[in-house]
């Protein structure tokens, strides 16, 4: 096969570090600020041993006490990395670069972030690409603006041209645009030479539209990972079992069906009357494992033995995602891998 020399990394692909931004105060989070930092903790032990954490930090204050926390914890502070910028918000599957590999190195694409569609204040998220940039976290790359509305966690690539998404996501940010158009800028501006769309799949307690990243995930060796719903009772069964079908139905570049790999369904979260996204899609890959989204549920286990069987190389390690769910994401959605030779050494 011929690979494009640009290209989109697939997830699993080597990588330098991963990126978050830690809760504050000042953001969402704060009703619940204690709860979502274990999970930060948990987050960011769990990179540290595989890899670089690069942690933004509002400020010198919220930094030393990150370190403190981290520190307590037993992490190794030499393979985290911080860098102090203000944020918005702390999900960067969304507002972070989204990271080509060229023939001459690398290109990051900056986005418009519109906070999904408009229904949050996103301009200091808007700019977070251009100040990491600013900042010298990265080599030097081509850094790209893009004045066209995407997220990071709309689109899912197989690193060899093919990109997955979603209708429903990309037709609510370009409205007045036809799918023909719309797949023609991803083609463009990701080295893409195809696309797949799904017309079926959502979760409520979700407000990004039915990003991809909560429903279908591509894996090593033409595979597919894919939230189902196995109880006829729940309202998402049927919408779930027509995006299995769509699953089915996709052709692989030489011609064949993906290899699918069903991930259980958890027990209905609610939290004040309100249905929460606890979806076991939103996974990170990393170098040598799987951080697992885990909702206190009897589910949790299977869907570790999903995604090690998935990705069988690398080692499954569970994360505590209750907290990321109250804001409607989960654990891919706070975070975004950063390709290997991308981080600058200063």
């Amino acid at each position: 096969m011929n690979l494009p020399r640009t290209a989109l990394p697939a997830e699993w692909e080597p990588q330098a570090a991963i990126l978050i931004a830690w809760p504050h105060a000042d953001t969402d989070w704060a009703p619940r600020l204690s709860q979502v930092e274990r999970t930060y903790v948990a987050l960011a032990a769990a990179i540290a041993r595989f890899q670089t954490a690069v942690i933004c930090v509002a400020d010198a204050e919220l930094e030393q006490d990150v370190c403190r926390q981290l520190d307590s914890a037993g992490v190794d502070l030499d393979r985290v990395r911080f860098v102090q910028r203000a944020y918005d918000d702390t999900w960067l599957r969304d507002s972070g670069p989204i990271t080509l590999r060229t023939a001459d190195g690398f290109r990051l694409l900056d986005f418009r972030f519109t906070g999904w569609g408009g229904k949050f204040e996103a301009s200091r998220d808007d700019e977070l690409v251009a100040g990491l940039v600013r900042d010298g976290v990265f080599v030097d790359a081509e850094h790209r603006r893009i004045d066209w509305a995407l997220e990071g966690g709309a689109i899912e690539s197989d690193g060899h041209g093919t990109i997955l998404t979603t209708w429903r996501c990309l037709h609510q940010r370009h409205p007045d645009s036809s799918r023909e158009a719309i797949e023609a800028t991803l083609r463009d501006a990701l080295a893409a030479d195809r696309v797949l769309w799904l017309d079926h799949g959502y979760l409520q307690g979700d407000d990004t539209d039915a990003h991809i990243d909560t429903l279908a995930r591509f894996a090593p060796n033409d595979a597919i990972v894919y939230q189902q719903c196995d109880d006829v009772s729940d309202p998402h069964h049927a919408e779930l079992e027509r995006m299995r079908r769509e699953l089915e139905a996709l052709r692989t570049r030489d011609g064949h069906a993906y290899r699918l790999h069903p991930l259980p369904w958890a027990a209905p979260v609610v939290d004040e009357g309100r249905r929460l996204a606890a979806s076991y899609a939103n996974y990170l890959v990393l170098n040598d494992a799987v951080l697992a989204p885990a909702y206190d549920d009897p589910s949790d286990d299977v869907a570790a033995a999903v995604l090690a069987a998935a990705h069988p190389d690398r080692r499954v390690v569970q994360i505590p995602c209750r907290p990321l769910i109250w804001q409607n994401g989960s654990l891919h959605c706070v975070t975004m891998q950063l390709p290997a030779g991308l981080l600058s050494t200063s």
